[in-house]
């Protein structure tokens, strides 16, 4: 165990020097450490830092963010991408309010049975609030012991992340955890990043075989890779007057809880004006010039979206009961309060929507 113990040792001697001043790493709060950790994943901190702000703004305790309604919730997660934290978040807040009495549980186990909490959570919360010795294996984690130990296990299979979990919990200090967790995943983000590693000036090099070897882009080992998926958005802006029809998406599909225009989707780029005619809503109206293409890529989709503004008279009878398929009109500024997909975001303010309000 001297291999782990030096790695350890030069970790945090690392990091003591180079790490970054971030407002997470000045508290043992569980709720502030808990909110940055679900905002940070699969996320970037120069992109999450200004989101975590605005919670913690917002929604101060843990307290706060229960009462909120998941609608509030939502649009203040806007453009973080991957809505399914943002509910967990919510939904986690009111069982630690309701059952909890407010108060996070204090170790690992106890942590992972709250809903949206997985191991890479429970851990950070365990060791960074409560300073339970259980490592922290994220992306960076991954790299940095695989390359240092020459690990060439999977990390895409179960038995790949128990090794490193194994790994990783031979090297924490008993300590000194919550330093360990951060080092590592701070050399990982900073040093030993996946293009092109700061190999030259490492303080571990003496000791990484992914270094002796000349392999470092070989590892980690992960085989398993997920099939991308495209999809064709063809969005018919509608209105009557200065309200927009739209509707909340529901489950089973992505940016559940989100608002969006009415949508045809379609297998392959498609004419707009066929496919208006094809459709009992819009067959007999006339559909404008459709928007430019709009792509958005999401972890397992790429998604190519149009969007065609559409006029309607107050009279048409056909929008009276839109409401029973979930339709409603909003108005300018209520559209604006709504949470939306970027997607949607991206083209109202290409219309210049928001300088109009």
């Amino acid at each position: 165990m001297a291999g782990e113990k030096k790695f350890s040792e030069l970790i945090i001697n690392w990091y003591q020097v180079n790490k970054r001043a971030l407002p997470w790493r000045k508290t043992s709060d569980p709720y502030k450490i808990w909110l940055s950790e679900i905002i940070l994943q699969q996320t970037r901190v120069n992109q999450g830092l200004p989101y975590y702000l605005n919670f913690i703004e917002k929604y101060p305790t843990v307290f706060d963010l229960a009462a909120a309604s998941e609608q509030e919730v939502l649009r203040l997660w806007q453009g973080l991408g991957y809505y399914s934290r943002a509910r967990n978040l919510h939904s986690c807040s009111k069982t630690i309010v309701e059952i909890h009495k407010g108060l996070f549980p204090s170790n690992y186990s106890a942590l992972l049975k709250l809903k949206g909490i997985g191991s890479y959570t429970a851990a950070a919360i365990a060791s960074f609030a409560f300073a339970e010795a259980v490592p922290v294996v994220d992306g960076n984690v991954f790299r940095v012991l695989a390359r240092h130990f020459g690990i060439d296990k999977d990390i895409s299979t179960a038995a790949g992340k128990e090794f490193f979990f194994k790994k990783a919990s031979e090297c924490i200090p008993p300590q000194q955890p919550a330093v360990f967790n951060q080092a590592i995943m701070e050399f990982g983000a900073l040093n030993c990043t996946p293009q092109n590693p700061r190999c030259d000036d490492c303080v571990l090099k003496k000791s990484c075989v992914a270094f002796k070897e000349g392999n470092q882009s070989l590892f980690p080992v992960k085989t398993k890779k997920a099939s991308v998926r495209t999809r064709y958005f063809y969005y018919f802006v509608i209105k009557i007057g200065s309200r927009f029809l739209m509707r909340e998406r529901g489950p089973k599909d992505i940016w559940q809880g989100l608002y969006d225009f009415y949508l045809i989707e379609a297998k392959r780029p498609t004419n707009v004006t066929k496919l208006a005619k094809s459709d009992t809503l819009l067959a007999d109206l006339t559909v404008g010039k459709p928007s430019k293409p709009y792509k958005h890529i999401l972890s397992h989709q790429h998604l190519f979206a149009r969007f065609i503004p559409v006029e309607v008279e107050s009279t048409n009878r056909k929008f009276i009961n839109l409401a029973n398929c979930g339709f409603n009109f909003y108005a300018q500024n209520q559209v604006d309060e709504l949470p939306k997909p970027v997607l949607v975001s991206r083209y109202l303010a290409d219309i210049n929507f928001f300088t109009k309000l």
